[in-house]
């Protein structure tokens, strides 16, 4: 099993309703599944707002969703910003 925080900002916190979460996958899992679970979880609204989230996993920024989950991860969910 893998286990990981999903941390949401601004957008994805509000359409989670929550500001952070637990995640337990099977081990071997990829950034897509987590982004599958808590699709899963939280329903259609949070769907709509991942569609144009990036991704920090651990810190480091995620283009390619296959990327496998180390132990113990943290995956912030950053919606786009807007402001000045």
């Amino acid at each position: 099993m893998v286990e990981l925080t999903v941390r949401y900002f601004a957008g994805a916190r509000a359409a989670a309703g929550v500001p952070d979460e637990s995640v337990a996958l099977p081990g071997g899992a990829t950034v897509a599944a987590a982004l599958a679970a808590v699709e899963e979880r939280h329903g259609e609204k949070l769907a709509r707002v991942l569609a144009a989230c990036s991704f920090l996993l651990d810190g480091v920024a995620v283009r390619d969703r296959e990327t496998p989950l180390p132990a113990n991860a943290q995956l912030d969910v950053l919606p786009p910003f807007a402001g000045g």
